[in-house]
């Protein structure tokens, strides 16, 4: 969905209650700047759906957003148990936001198993819904609960509404013809209308949404509707909540255009159409499902009409052969993956390396290792990106910082990886695939033009006079090859795995050769063409916080926080991991300290310290969910005072 917004102007990031009102005949309506809801249930009752739903209206309205969805590995996993808890959160606000907040100001707790899962991260105070109807003894056994928390005074400090979610939507239903299982499907969609109307969110692209997901089950699509709006007119009527609440639209924080919700993946797959489009290329998808970037490969097959050709392979290795092949063939290649998958796909990314060819290699990061965490983020491959390959293999690694920047990442990506004829790593992760954010809409003529030339005939001559094609004969200023479209006439040339000779690409073992093969292809690398970081640092700052990745968000929110409370502190984030820009160095020597939060043990940090004998203090975690806001700005200000 498509909202136009106006120009903008900076607002401080809190949660301030403004003033209240109260129409003539109707509840209170409070003013807040800002909220954080999560919802939570078991992975059935359709939690992403309704966190999907809400964010999308809420999108529609004008807010700023962020949001975290957060789901168990398993397809299935057992109902009513803690392993088989899925939330999604969801922060939106009148202003500049960027993180999807630390903690909830309202839980929406479809079972005894989501309020345990998720109690420990709601403040005091914070308002819980819970749907009664679960609390069974059998269903608060199964989670370790001995009373019944609704009942035993330990959510005392709460502002609590018990609600029998499951009862209301079958009643609601009653005139449908519907089992009470099928009925009760529906209860998601009670609690998304009831926390609809406590926000003032619109309705009708819901009501569409539900309308068109059914289209073939048109008896299921007005139950789902009729139980959304139930869930409206509950809480329009209900004594329980005495109060709504109005979150204005953003229309300070962002400059004029036209904005839509979006996802990482989604940006990264739009931006991945928009390369091609603007190399006048067609793209090639060679890839195996893994999750969290299978949504990449589902987004490509929609779009045969730009020329997008998706082949789902039966392996890892397999996707990133057959994109190779596309590559070598002339096409903008990708094969999409995470961690697992790299070390699967090493040896034909070190064949890229070989070939001198393009190719986008899209690794989604997650827990790990080997299998890991599926569901959960981490941004732990980078030493895999940068050293992951047998001999000397330097690859170029990009790093999109949120959802939106995700097709600006990825285009810049696909542009070193055409200019300089190289396999490039982008490395996202879990967080910022699931996660959605606005993205303002780019303008055709914004986009960069990726336009290549393809060799086209002899581009050497011989001490005889003869011309030849020289398929390892390179551009000065690049040192990029000429890229050959095979079956070219005159332009036939050996390919393979094995050392080439400089220039003519014909087998060698020649030690000095391999040497020099091997020195001009770092130094293709290391003469790649990237902007300088930049130093956000308005107070002459003697501490500065390094970050990379999806670590922005929370970086960014740290560093408004520890600001606002009168300390001076300096911030830079950095999109190029290889090479690094080339003021890094000058960067980092003029602060006394220098700290690198990462979800990893301290990767970044390690070839910081190497390259520029900065003595980078990392803070780190890898517990497979993203840094809070307070807790990062807690460990900066115990760096700034140490």
């Amino acid at each position: 969905m498509t909202s136009q917004v106006s120009s903008p102007a900076e607002h401080a990031d809190g949660t301030v209650v403004g003033e209240q009102r109260k129409p003539a005949g109707t509840k209170d309506v409070r003013r807040l700047d800002r909220v954080i809801i999560r919802f939570a249930g078991d992975s059935g009752d359709g939690m992403q759906l309704t966190g999907d739903r809400f964010t999308s209206e809420t999108a529609s309205f004008g807010n700023d957003l962020s949001t975290l969805p957060n789901f168990p590995a398993e397809i299935r996993a057992p109902a009513g148990t803690l392993p088989g808890v899925s939330s999604f959160q969801l922060h939106f606000a009148d202003h500049d936001i960027l993180t999807p907040g630390d903690a909830p100001n309202v839980l929406v707790a479809m079972n005894p198993a989501a309020l345990k899962a998720n109690i420990a991260d709601v403040p005091r105070g914070a308002e819980i819904i819970v749907n009664t109807d679960e609390f069974t003894k059998r269903a608060m056994q199964k989670v370790g609960y001995a009373t019944s928390p609704l009942e035993d005074g330990s959510l005392d400090g709460y502002s609590v509404h018990p609600v029998p979610l499951t009862t209301l939507t079958v009643e609601a239903l009653k005139e449908f013809d519907l089992t009470r299982k099928e009925a009760e499907r529906s209860k998601n969609m009670f609690a998304l209308g009831l926390l609809s109307w406590m926000y003032h969110r619109p309705t009708e692209g819901t009501e569409k949404f539900l309308a068109t997901k059914f289209a073939k089950k048109p008896d299921i699509a007005a139950a789902n509707i009729a139980a959304f709006r139930a869930g409206w007119n509950f809480g329009e009527t209900t004594e329980d909540f005495a109060v709504s609440y109005e979150i204005a639209p953003a229309t300070a924080a962002f400059p004029t255009g036209t904005y839509r919700n979006i996802s990482g993946n989604l940006a990264l797959s739009y931006g991945l159409i928009a390369a091609s489009t603007q190399a006048d290329l067609p793209l090639y998808l060679g890839s195996y499902p893994i999750t969290p970037a299978s949504d990449i490969l589902h987004e490509l097959s929609r779009h045969k009409n730009f020329g997008v050709r998706t082949f789902q392979a039966e392996d890892e290795i397999a996707g990133i052969g057959a994109a190779l092949g596309a590559a070598f063939g002339g096409s903008l290649a990708v094969t999409t993956t995470s961690g697992p998958g790299v070390a699967l796909k090493s040896e034909t990314i070190g064949l890229a390396v070989s070939l001198e060819l393009p190719l986008l290699v899209i690794d989604i990061q997650r827990g790990g290792p080997s299998t890991g965490l599926p569901t959960k983020t981490e941004q732990a491959d980078l030493l895999q990106a940068m050293f992951g390959r047998n001999g000397e293999a330097p690859v170029p690694i990009v790093a999109p910082r949120t959802p939106a920047d995700c097709f600006d990442a990825t285009i810049e990506a696909a542009r070193i990886a055409l200019t300089y004829r190289t396999p490039v790593l982008l490395l996202s992760d879990g967080y910022l695939a699931n996660g959605s954010e606005p993205w303002r809409i780019p303008e055709t003529d914004e986009l960069p033009d990726l336009r290549v030339q393809f060799a086209q005939g002899p581009n050497h001559t011989l001490d005889d006079g003869t011309e030849v094609f020289w398929p390892y004969k390179r551009d000065p200023g690049t040192l990029a090859r000429p890229w050959a479209i095979p079956g070219t006439p005159g332009l036939e040339h050996r390919i393979g795995g094995i050392e080439k000779q400089d220039g003519t690409g014909n087998i060698s073992y020649d030690p000095a050769n391999h040497d020099f093969m091997v020195r001009t292809r770092q130094a293709k690398i290391d003469g790649i063409d990237v902007p300088d970081v930049e130093v956000d640092d308005p107070n002459g700052a003697t501490t500065l916080v390094l970050g990379w990745g999806s670590t922005y968000g929370p970086i960014t929110a740290a560093v408004r926080r520890l600001r606002a409370a009168g300390e001076a502190i300096a911030q830079a984030h950095l999109r190029h991991l290889n090479p690094f820009p080339a003021n890094l160095g000058t960067v980092l020597k003029a602060y006394d300290k220098v700290v690198i939060p990462e979800m990893n043990l301290g990767q970044l940090a390690t070839l910081v310290r190497a390259k520029y004998l900065v003595d980078a203090h990392s803070y780190n975690q890898v517990n497979g969910m993203p840094f809070k806001a307070e807790q990062l700005a807690t460990a900066l200000k115990e760096a700034i005072d140490g």
